[in-house]
């Protein structure tokens, strides 16, 4: 089965030429589908990046979609989701700290699409490259994360994740979900799991996250994740007679009057 690989980038001039080559360099031709770069409004030269490989014609299933107004890497995320056509979704950050080698390894834990089995395997990062301060920010916020949601992600920073698509596009969708699709897809009744993945130092550009802003649309997003996770319900399915859309079809004839008809045999 075939993944598209979703990459969001901001201002990635200097990362993301490189990424994207080197992602098609490290997973499998029968694996790799697609890879979309999803250009939330860069002032760089992030666009030109992506644009010469596409017309070196080299990379085969490489595409490009930029925002008319900037928008956050949870809807440029949403943005590649949506475009992806094939049922199995790949993201990375667009920094290239991220290592695309580790995608093939993350898809052999992830579950068949309607199986049963993990629907989402994220990354987790095992030797940071982040300076201390970030570093300890983020084993916070994971903690106190963890201590509200229960999730057990034990980096829900780590950009590198796999799962269904159709999984994903059930979830309620808000600017910064990304950092809670674990807590969203449990949510929901799927299952994750979580793996050691590599972690490298950025080459170009610099972060768009401070310690400070993160904390307070963390602790804002937190609250509302809470409430959503307390206020959703989805009951197991224990009857499913006759199957599928056996189902619609049969109500539909019912309705049209002409269902299944009684004979002079059968009582009132």
């Amino acid at each position: 089965m075939r993944v598209s690989v979703v990459i969001p980038a901001l201002n990635e001039a200097g990362n993301i030429g490189r990424l994207v080559e080197e992602t098609y360099g490290v997973i499998p031709e029968d694996i790799l589908g697609e890879v979309i770069v999803v250009d939330d409004c860069s002032e760089d030269t992030t666009g030109s990046e992506v644009k010469m490989l596409i017309a070196r014609g080299t990379l085969q299933g490489l595409r490009y979609l930029r925002h008319g107004t900037r928008s956050g890497q949870s809807t440029a995320m949403r943005t590649g989701i949506l475009a992806a056509v094939h049922p199995i979704i790949a993201t990375m950050d667009g920094d290239g700290q991220n290592d695309p080698a580790d995608i093939p390894r993350l898809l052999e834990r992830l579950a068949a699409p309607g199986t049963k089995g993990p629907a989402l395997v994220g990354g987790h990062r095992t030797d940071r490259k982040a300076e201390g301060s970030k570093r300890f920010a983020s084993r916070f916020a994971n903690w106190l994360r963890d201590s509200i949601l229960k999730d057990d992600c034990p980096d829900t920073g780590c950009g590198i994740k796999v799962y269904w698509r159709e999984a994903f596009l059930r979830v309620p969708y808000f600017t910064s979900m990304h950092r809670y699709l674990p807590a969203l897809f449990i949510s929901y009744g799927h299952e994750v799991a979580y793996l050691p993945v590599n972690d490298r130092a950025r080459i170009a550009g610099k972060s768009k996250y401070t310690n400070l802003g993160r904390a307070l649309v963390g602790i804002y997003d937190l609250v509302g994740v809470s409430w959503l996770r307390k206020r959703t319900k989805v009951p197991a399915i224990v009857e499913d007679l006759p199957e599928g859309r056996q189902v619609a079809d049969l109500a539909g004839r019912i309705r049209r009057g002409d269902g299944p008809k009684r004979t002079a045999g059968d009582k009132s």
